[in-house]
């Protein structure tokens, strides 16, 4: 075991590893933006017709949902194949002889996927405020929700991706369970328009946490289900991030 004093300080850890993993994707960004705000923009399109017709509360659905949309696909879809193909090509091996912690992989890793979702995510929110003609008032917390619902998305996606026995694998789980979490529950729909099943396995999404905190911080008001949705981010964040460290193959026990 590499002793401690030959680390280099957690800040240094993770600022070189947030630097090892973007420039992995230095020369396909670009398509990574733009695959990642595909479906949602589409989707967009698509819901906002019909929600014009149903009213504000639709079309504030309709929009916060599709960029829910949009961090799901650039976060837990990516992070999963990026940590499925990490463990498959014995890269994990590589940082595990490197004086650094399991766990600053996993942070940097999240960290770097937020970096390369803030784009699609600001392109879905003016396109979206354009096309559906909303008003925002967005409240100082929307730095922090946009945040933690990326990172803890990417989490989840990372675990899928180390408990996937291939990328091939990863992929279709992780492209089943955004289809699952932005249908199940009140995401891009009203509630009183689902039915009763469905916003009843929407508390087990935390795609509807995502939506509902956004609703909040960019369209207004706050209420004290704010606290509640937060609260749920951070705990999907912190519970599968530690799961992940410790599922990891790491040959420093």
């Amino acid at each position: 075991m590499i002793s401690e004093r030959k680390r280099p300080s957690l800040a240094t850890q993770l600022f070189d590893l947030i630097l090892i993993q973007l420039s992995n994707f230095r020369w396909s960004w670009r398509r990574m933006i733009i695959s990642g705000m595909a479906a949602p923009l589409l989707s967009l399109l698509a819901l906002g017709v019909f929600a014009r017709d149903a009213g504000p509360e639709a079309l504030a659905y309709v929009f916060t949902g599709n960029i829910v949309l949009a961090l799901m696909f650039e976060n837990l879809g990516k992070v999963s194949g990026n940590f499925a193909f990490m463990k498959a090509m014995g890269t994990l091996d590589y940082f595990a002889t490197l004086p650094i912690h399991r766990y600053t992989v996993v942070l940097a890793s999240l960290f770097s996927f937020l970096l390369l979702s803030l784009p699609s995510s600001l392109v879905m929110l003016l396109v979206g405020a354009w096309y559906l003609h909303i008003s925002l008032s967005p409240h100082l917390l929307v730095a922090l929700v946009v945040p933690l619902t990326a990172v803890s998305l990417a989490a989840l996606g990372a675990f899928i991706g180390v408990v996937s026995r291939t990328p091939e694998e990863a992929g279709p789980i992780a492209t089943l369970l955004i289809m699952l979490f932005t249908a199940l529950g009140p995401v891009v729909i009203p509630p009183e328009r689902l039915p009763g099943f469905m916003v009843w396995i929407g508390h087990f999404s935390p795609a509807t946490y995502a939506a509902s905190a956004l609703r909040q911080t960019l369209l207004g008001p706050l209420t004290i289900r704010l606290a509640l949705d937060l609260f749920v981010l951070a705990l999907l964040a912190l519970v599968t991030g530690w799961i992940v460290s410790r599922k990891m193959d790491w040959r420093q026990r």
